[in-house]
């Protein structure tokens, strides 16, 4: 696994629970995020959405959280950007049952502000760098990807700052 990742086995992923059940998969779906093609990451992006934020949060989406940063901070991620929406996607959910989990799944987002803040922020990137020196079409690309991660970064900046639910205290930016 590299380093990328690498605490994720120290996670007793099969004690916790996501939407259908058992989160005993969700560390290969993070790995396919991780180092899937485009479309294997974008499909393992979309069903760990549908576990761990749609429409509610559980105990897996707390431990996934810090998975998730890492792998929005890490530029050889095929979809930083739908990372950073998903976990848009998880401080705007919640589990009317279990506020605890709520709670900590957006103190587990809302800790992440700092990586957030820097993707907003980067005007470029070593991936962008790399592939502009191969040709024109490739430079588009790593452009429009970059570009998608600061403006997703900003958005979930922006509702970080500006989150309130039951479940959370007020915070102070």
């Amino acid at each position: 696994m590299g380093t990328v990742l690498g605490e994720m086995r120290n996670v007793p992923w099969h004690e916790l629970q996501h939407a259908y059940g058992s989160a005993s998969q969700v560390p290969g779906m993070l790995s396919r995020i991780a180092w899937g093609d485009g479309p294997t990451a974008e499909d393992a992006l979309s069903d760990l959405g549908q576990w761990i934020a749609a429409p509610a949060v559980f105990d897996a989406t707390v431990a996934a959280v810090p998975f998730l940063w890492e792998l929005a901070a890490t530029e050889t991620v095929r979809d930083r950007a739908g990372v950073l929406e998903l976990l848009a996607a998880i401080l705007a959910s919640g589990h009317d049952l279990h506020p605890e989990w709520t709670r900590a799944a957006h103190d587990a987002v809302v800790a992440g502000r700092p990586t957030a803040a820097r993707l907003a922020a980067d005007a470029s990137s070593a991936e962008a760098e790399a592939e502009a020196q191969t040709h024109t079409h490739a430079r588009a690309q790593a452009q429009a990807r970059q570009q998608a991660v600061r403006d997703a970064a900003v958005r979930l900046l922006a509702a970080i700052d500006g989150h309130t639910c039951t479940a959370c205290p007020p915070r102070t930016v």
